[in-house]
């Protein structure tokens, strides 16, 4: 009798303990998809590792996913967690060496350029990253677009600060 008390206890505290653990890992690290964008969007082209591409009126990276379908996001609700979609009220304007004519929007209001919707990508922390170049995710792979709205596939340069110098791994020789 009591080494069945004491396997029910175990067993009591083993499932308190992983949903505690459920509870905190999904309350404490859910990165949450970027707001709308504000009625006062533009779409512009601005330099970045692989080329000219287009970004948003803040000069973040946008992408398209290859895919969709023409005007039409096939992108998966767990995709939109890492891929947010670029939205806006209204159509935004073109700057900077976009064109106006090429941008449209999809039924649920997001922006589309040359009839590919736009997203962002989360590992893009400032303007002109392309961290989402290439990666293959929810079933097809992401890239940058050009003016043209055509898909840049290229692969991003290395940066300077992010070149091997060799020699030492880190020991400091």
């Amino acid at each position: 009798m009591n080494r069945t008390r004491l396997s029910l206890a175990m067993l009591v505290l083993i499932v308190i303990a992983a949903i505690a653990v459920v509870v905190s890992v999904a309350g404490g690290s859910t990165k949450k998809a970027e707001p709308a964008v504000a009625a006062n969007s533009a779409i512009s082209v601005e330099q970045t590792s692989v080329g000219k591409a287009l970004a948003d009126a803040n000069g973040r990276t946008l992408y398209l996913f290859a895919g969709d379908k023409p005007n039409v996001s096939t992108l998966s609700a767990a995709g939109r967690a890492f891929w947010p979609p670029f939205t806006s009220t209204i159509r935004p304007s073109a700057t900077g060496g976009a064109v106006a004519g090429n941008i449209g929007a999809t039924s649920a209001g997001q922006v589309t350029y040359n009839g590919h919707p736009l997203y962002y990508f989360v590992g893009d922390h400032t303007p002109g990253q392309t961290a989402g170049q290439g990666l293959n995710q929810f079933g097809a792979r992401w890239y940058v677009l050009s003016s043209s709205g055509a898909a840049i596939t290229s692969a991003p340069k290395a940066s300077a600060s992010s070149t091997s110098t060799g020699g030492g791994a880190g020991y400091g020789y």
